[in-house]
């Protein structure tokens, strides 16, 4: 018996010091937050700043449009626990069940994000699914040692002589947004025949445009290989020195332009939904939406951030007057899909 004692001992013993590892390694054990963002958007002293204070890994894979995003989304098995659409996007991702309900007793920093910018939240007005993140608009970026005379209008898109030196966004509603705004039109609009006019617009640009795209633009203008881009202005300037900055303008054409808010979301089959909350929380704060409003030179949704801005904006929330944000416009986006095929085929 006391053989038989020892060996039950000795088992009890070996199941404790397996138990009490299995405990110490969940402990150390670090949670993951993967997220699924535009490229270039959050600066990589954010990121490490929220995994070193919640010790946590975040896994960051980026996408080029919302269409990309949204696809990929829907087609389901992404394991992502938070996204960063678009207002438009929002909407379609809240028909399609694809977000979790928010409870905004979890991001206590929601407080913080400008009336302005709420007020414009007309894919979700009651913040029920959605943080603002940024806003912001798309416009023209010139190159000025190449091109000296130009006329800040959509109009640029016809000149013959700048033929392959211009690039359009690879992003429908983009596009369509400057001819609609061209033609004098709502970026909104659901009437066929002027979207369909839109449409031999675009046509007419496509011819004297190296190609339709969102991932090259910023780099191809830096170096002089495109000298107008049809773009967001901060994924420029970041790649050019400061002393280099006179030498390229940024503007929103005179017709108008597009108003874009990007957002915050997270999914309904997120893993890790509470570490999410944490960092949509984290993102609002003053000093956080301060580092990346530096490091993308746009203003932030953030009423206290400027109190720690150390750049410049390229332009303020006030000079967007002339720019509409893209709404969802239901089933009416089939008649874009089916103009943009014609466009891009």
């Amino acid at each position: 018996m006391k053989a038989l004692k020892r060996v039950f001992d000795l088992v009890l013993v070996g199941v404790l010091f397996l138990l009490l590892i299995t405990l110490l390694g969940s402990c150390n054990k670090q949670s993951t937050l993967r997220i699924y963002n535009w490229a270039d958007y959050i600066p990589e002293e954010v990121i490490e700043q929220f995994e070193k204070e919640y010790n946590c890994k975040i896994i960051y894979d980026t996408y080029a449009s919302n269409e990309e995003m949204f696809a990929k989304i829907k087609a389901g098995g992404t394991g992502y626990d938070i996204v960063f659409p678009s207002g438009d996007h929002v909407k379609m991702m809240i028909n399609e069940g694809l977000l979790e309900k928010l409870d905004l007793n979890k991001v206590p920093n929601f407080k913080n994000i400008d009336p302005l910018v709420l007020a414009k939240t007309t894919y979700d007005p009651n913040h029920e699914y959605s943080v603002p993140y940024m806003m912001g608009t798309t416009g023209l970026i010139v190159n000025k040692k190449y091109l000296k005379d130009y006329e800040k209008s959509w109009s640029i898109y016809e000149r013959s002589d700048l033929k392959g030196k211009m690039t359009l966004l690879d992003d429908m509603r983009e596009v369509f947004g400057a001819a609609l705004k061209y033609l004098g039109y709502s970026v909104n609009t659901t009437n066929p025949e002027e979207i369909e006019k839109a449409k031999q617009v675009i046509l007419k640009w496509k011819e004297n445009i190296v190609k339709f795209d969102a991932t090259t633009y910023a780099q191809g203008v830096v170096n002089g290989e495109f000298w107008v881009v049809h773009g967001y202005p901060e994924n420029v300037f970041q790649l050019i020195p400061e002393e280099e900055r006179e030498n390229f303008e940024f503007f929103v054409p005179k017709e108008g332009g597009t108003l874009w808010i990007d957002n915050m979301v997270i999914l309904k089959d997120a893993k890790n939904k509470e570490l999410a909350y944490k960092f949509i929380d984290f993102i609002l704060r003053p000093e956080i939406a301060a580092k990346i409003s530096d490091y993308l030179m746009i203003p932030s949704p953030i009423t206290d951030a400027a109190k720690y801005q150390q750049v410049e904006p390229l332009y303020t929330l006030n000079q967007l007057e002339n720019c509409e944000i893209i709404d969802y416009i239901g089933e009416y986006i089939d008649l874009y899909n089916k103009a943009w095929e014609e466009i891009i085929k």
